[in-house]
């Protein structure tokens, strides 16, 4: 998830994020026989990691399942309630890493390293038909925009200049119900989550990129270069092999690579 602004303030408070605990790397891992990832679990968008029984495990699920595997290692998830929490849970040694809709972001780089791109990722307008697509940022300037308070989205909103009587606070997942109730006339999103509604809802149309392209990867703690490199092996092989493609359309359909491929490519 792309939220920085709690972060960041926790860091500025020193709240959660004292000297950080020993991290462990691969060959204490393996000792221990476990690799355990800190996440937050978002039921209401489970296309990255669920726990439910029964259903399809997530893309980050899948990708770290098939490291453990080839590294003989069990999977072991530590959840945190929210994404603010991720990082001092990282300091703190309650897990190894942290995954599952993560953005690399400089706050956070600033306290973890992170692993090459697992899925690219960028802030975009989504408006729904009969309004048309967004193709220029100016135009939202007239219109009532909704995005979600304290996240990188928020952050794109804030830097267009945009009169604050026309930005609508919003929870997550309430972006799409927002605009088919009228609620809005436009909402900033992150692409991943914007691909995952226009699935459930045809009529959203995704418009104009915001800001520069960015990246979901996996974070570790300071001091993990053989399990950093061992990742980055692992997610380049996904990559090559064609697993990686699979996997995006299993989670996000048929049209997410192209998408995501557009999603890369600076404006």
């Amino acid at each position: 998830m792309r939220a920085t602004t709690g972060l960041a303030l926790g860091i500025a408070l020193g709240i959660g994020l004292g000297s950080p605990a020993l991290a462990r790397d691969l060959p204490d891992i393996k000792k221990a026989g476990r690799l355990r990832v800190v996440a937050v679990l978002e039921e209401k968008e489970p296309e990255f990691l669920s726990m439910k029984a029964g259903a399809t495990p997530g893309f980050d699920h899948e990708i770290l399942a098939g490291f453990c595997h080839q590294h003989g290692l069990v999977l072991e998830f530590v959840l945190v309630p929210s994404w603010d929490a991720l990082v001092p849970a990282l300091q703190a040694g309650k897990g190894d890493l942290i995954a599952g809709r993560v953005s690399d972001t400089p706050v956070r780089r600033r306290y973890a390293d992170f692993t090459n791109e697992v899925f690219p990722t960028r802030v975009l307008v989504v408006t729904r038909s009969p309004r048309p697509a967004v193709t220029d940022a100016q135009q939202l300037a007239v219109l009532k925009v909704g995005t979600i308070p304290g996240t990188s989205m928020a952050e794109a909103v804030a830097g267009l200049g945009i009169p604050p009587q026309r930005i609508v606070p919003l929870s997550a997942g309430a972006l799409s119900g927002a605009l088919r109730e009228g609620r809005v006339e436009a909402a900033v999103w992150a692409v991943e989550g914007a691909i995952l509604a226009q699935r459930k809802d045809p009529s959203l149309q995704l418009g104009v990129f915001l800001g520069p392209p960015q990246k979901l990867a996996y974070g570790l703690g300071k001091g993990q270069p053989r399990l950093l490199a061992a990742l980055n092996d692992h997610i380049r092989m996904v990559k090559q092999t064609g697993a990686w493609h699979r996997l995006v359309v299993k989670y996000f359909g048929a049209a997410a690579p192209e998408i995501l491929a557009k999603a890369r490519r600076a404006e």
